[in-house]
């Protein structure tokens, strides 16, 4: 008997004819790490939501789902809520409490548990997870990867059998990011406990998984091992969407079509290098001289919530010029977004000041900031829909026909008009969100994690826009986790650290410089090709090694 049996399994939403799901059919073992992914839209979240029965969306369901080989509708609420964790993409989204230990507490309280099991598990919590240091501080004072471990711990104090994760690390920064992987399977290893996650960022986590599940349309295409699973993947469609979204020596295996055996990790990804490639030197490019126009001049800019906190901005001095692409990263809780709302208008300093085209940003009326110079992509891009079909958000910005179509045709939003925008996946949100900041044809576009919860193919779209938003001359300031979209895209990449940017460098001196804050491709090619720092200059570099060869 399967832990997880799903049979027979569809799902369409409210006045949708087409099916979210289609006769979906899955087993998964006690103990498994299974990884489910495929492009945004592909029904993954809803499939998610179906095993947590009070997170089940609206709509018409057929077939079945047993758990333990009892009926999941038939499951009692306190073994619903006990036995089936579920982490939410948006770590503020799941905090329901102001201090961590009442956090932690919260999910046994409500179960009934007695003040001394309750103790006794969540000092057990606690020390696991690391936490004992921030146990008494208020939820509101954590960064992002400390409320996600934080939500990671409030679901395991309460022992569930399975645990389910939907895009956990699209919110954390690389190294948050890679300690939650490897949390996770710690959990996995030593407790045995069954997992489930749905991730577009497979770097980390894609080679530790037992199994991968790829869906398209509402269907499962493959269901494998990882290897053997992007094996299934190519053969059932060599141009896949997916396929951008496998991790690097995945990737640059596929594409040199090599008949070594296919490595997964960068560890195998390097020494297969090494075997097959010859080290070569290449001096690295200078930065080139910024542009004429200043659009952009921050000048010392200080920031502080409340008189008597800490500054979160600290000093934060750049400039900007016209048609200028910045890409801004760091750790959580080091105060981009802040940053950004400074620059955006949406906050004010309490020192320094910030000239949007050599006038004082605060002598803007807002009608005039906000409809001819700067539009802004939030981090949370519900923050942005307040319609209930997606269509209506767009001719709610404008009534120019023509420019409307224009975004849905460039973001391939037509599937997605009639539905409302809170039944889309977490990626179609982004598209819709971003479809309405394109509309105000900002001079200054200023995006905070703009591709998550995006695919490889999604990703792909958005830098084409960028480009083309460029060479009309605006101005792109991007605050990103995503260093494979960096790398590859921005003109100029930023730390930032401590409240401000502490170095700009072109992306190629950036991320070859750095151990951490740098590609896959860069870690896996270094100590060969120091330069080269992303998938596609890494495929090439040794594809004209090859051709030299047969030369």
């Amino acid at each position: 008997m399967a832990f997880i049996e799903i049979n027979q399994l569809s799902f369409s939403y409210p006045l949708m004819t087409n099916n979210a799901l289609q006769s979906i059919n899955l087993q998964i073992e006690q103990g498994e790490f299974v990884v489910l992914c495929g492009t945004s839209g592909c029904g993954k979240s809803t499939l998610l939501k179906q095993l947590k029965r009070e997170l089940t969306p609206h709509g018409h369901s057929t077939g079945e789902i047993l758990f333990k080989g009892k009926l999941l509708a038939d499951l009692t609420q306190r073994e619903a809520a006990a036995s089936i964790g579920y982490v939410l993409q948006n770590p503020d989204n799941q905090i329901v409490t102001d201090k961590v230990w009442h956090e932690l507490s919260f999910g046994l309280e409500n179960l009934g548990v007695d003040t001394l099991t309750t103790r006794r598990r969540v000092a057990e919590m606690a020390s696991f997870f690391g936490i004992q240091n921030w146990f008494r501080k208020d939820t509101k004072e954590l960064s992002g990867g400390q409320k996600q471990l934080l939500n990671l711990a409030s679901i395991m104090v309460m022992q569930p059998k399975l645990l389910i994760l939907d895009e956990p690390t699209s919110q954390l920064d690389p190294i948050a990011a890679s300690e939650f992987i490897a949390t996770l399977q710690k959990l996995n290893r030593e407790l045995g406990l069954t997992i489930i996650l749905v991730e577009h960022r497979l770097e980390e986590v894609y080679a530790v998984a037992d199994r991968v599940v790829i869906m398209e349309n509402g269907q499962i295409i493959a269901n494998d091992t990882p290897r053997q699973a992007a094996n299934t993947l190519r053969k059932y469609d060599v141009h896949h969407a997916m396929l951008l979204g496998l991790p690097t020596p995945l990737r640059v295996h596929h594409a040199l079509i090599s008949q070594q055996p296919t490595p997964l990790t960068i560890r195998e990804g390097a020494s297969w290098l090494s075997h097959s490639f010859k080290a070569e030197s290449h001096p690295l490019p200078p930065l080139e001289r910024a542009k004429q126009n200043k659009l952009l001049e921050v000048n010392d800019v200080w920031f502080r919530y409340a008189k008597d906190s800490e500054d979160i901005v600290r000093g934060l001095n750049f400039n900007l010029y016209e048609g200028q692409f910045l890409s801004v990263l760091g750790g959580n809780g080091t105060g981009k977004s802040t940053a950004l709302g400074l620059i955006a208008g949406l906050l004010t300093p309490h020192r320094g000041k910030i000239m949007l085209a050599n006038k004082n940003l605060k002598k803007y009326k807002n009608n005039e900031l906000y409809t001819s110079w700067i539009a802004m992509l939030p981090q949370d891009p519900t923050t942005l829909l307040v319609e209930k079909e997606v269509a209506s958000e767009f001719s709610a910005i404008t009534d120019d026909e023509d420019a409307i179509q224009r975004v849905i045709d460039m973001l391939q939003l037509h599937p997605l008009l009639k539905q409302h925008p809170y039944d889309l996946s977490g990626g179609e949100q982004q598209k819709v969100a971003l479809g309405k900041v394109l509309l105000k044809n900002p001079k200054l576009l200023i995006l905070d994690e703009p591709t998550k919860g995006l695919d490889g193919e999604s990703k792909r779209i958005l830098a084409k826009i960028l480009a083309a938003l460029q060479k009309q001359g605006t101005t792109i300031l991007m605050v990103t986790h995503d260093i494979e979209f960096s790398a590859e895209h921005a003109e100029l990449c930023a730390m930032f650290f401590d409240g401000q940017i502490v170095a700009i460098d072109s992306p190629a001196r950036f991320y070859s410089g750095n151990h951490f804050y740098t590609t896959a491709a860069n870690r896996m090619c270094r100590h060969l090709f120091s330069d080269v720092i992303t998938t596609e200059q890494l495929v090439a570099r040794c594809q004209k090694q090859m051709a030299g060869v047969m030369l």
